[in-house]
């Protein structure tokens, strides 16, 4: 299964603040090595943490060229309409380099007691739908009618704007079956983590969202699939990954700057080869 997208490679950097500007340098080098994206987790409840936020912000203002993303920005903790404004600030600023990757929250207690408010997982699940719904609705000035939430967003005709750099790309973690449905139907991309899932996972998951999508009128291969990985999968397993179960973005996770030298410098080309060599085969799988 092969969805076409081009081959990319990021980086999963740790926002820890024990050296505030260990995780500033891990992204500048991630650029100075070629990778397309750097992405950081999202915990504001952890006081180990950078706040995501502002470090993405200063990422921004210190990089040119790599794409930015939250991996995945925590919506219980942050009201719906201020991410969407926010995130359209952060890709004007960043000359079109955010990515918006949302998950429906999960460590309810620390949510809670952050001052977030504490969801069912069926609500969680609602939640995250009505808010592509809203996000979307807030960069579409063009749109002259007022806004309005739904059940756990209580906007009532707020305004529209600003619009984005470019058409910012939402991508979900999602991992049980409604969020997978609601991947394929509103998402632009699928964004799990390889350990938690195994191949018959991965193949169960991927029809479910293209299922979703054809539901909803579209095609399959508008949700590109990413992948967050160790980088120690090996050479002919992510390349698998990319051909059978149709991945275009693999997301290293690693704090050593000399591994991900590693990574860029001789297992990324060697991934991107045989993908290459096999699209050029036609379909595995």
């Amino acid at each position: 299964m092969d969805y076409g997208h081009p081959l990319h490679f990021g980086t999963f950097i740790t926002p820890t603040n024990a050296e505030p500007h260990g995780a500033v340098a891990l992204a500048v080098l991630s650029e100075e090595l070629g990778y397309d994206l750097v992405a950081f987790q999202d915990h504001p409840y952890q006081p180990r943490f950078h706040d995501t936020w502002t470090l993405l912000s200063y990422v921004a203002a210190v990089t040119t060229r790599i794409q930015l993303a939250p991996n995945v920005l925590n919506l219980p903790l942050r009201p719906v309409p201020v991410i969407a404004r926010s995130a359209a600030s952060l890709d004007l600023l960043s000359d079109g380099r955010f990515n918006l990757g949302l998950g429906a929250g999960a460590f309810w207690d620390a949510i809670e007691a952050m001052g977030g408010r504490r969801l069912s997982p069926g609500q969680a699940v609602d939640a995250l739908s009505e808010a592509i719904d809203l996000i979307r609705g807030i960069w579409d000035p063009g749109d002259r009618t007022p806004l309005h939430g739904g059940r756990y967003d209580t906007v009532r005709g707020a305004k529209r704007g600003p619009v984005p750099a470019h058409a910012i790309p939402i991508w979900v973690g999602a991992y049980k079956p409604r969020m997978l449905g609601i991947t394929g139907a509103k998402a632009d991309g699928w964004l799990p983590s390889l350990g938690r899932m195994e191949s018959a996972d991965l193949r169960e998951a991927n029809a479910r969202i293209d299922d979703a999508a054809d539901r909803a009128g579209r095609a399959p291969a508008d949700v590109r699939r990413l992948l967050n990985i160790s980088g120690r999968e090996g050479v002919k397993r992510l390349a698998d990954l990319a051909l059978v179960h149709g991945f275009s973005t693999f997301i290293v996770g690693s704090d050593d700057g000399a591994f991900l030298r590693s990574f860029a410098e001789e297992t990324a080309p060697r991934v991107r080869e045989i993908v290459e060599e096999g699209r050029r085969a036609g379909p595995r799988g």
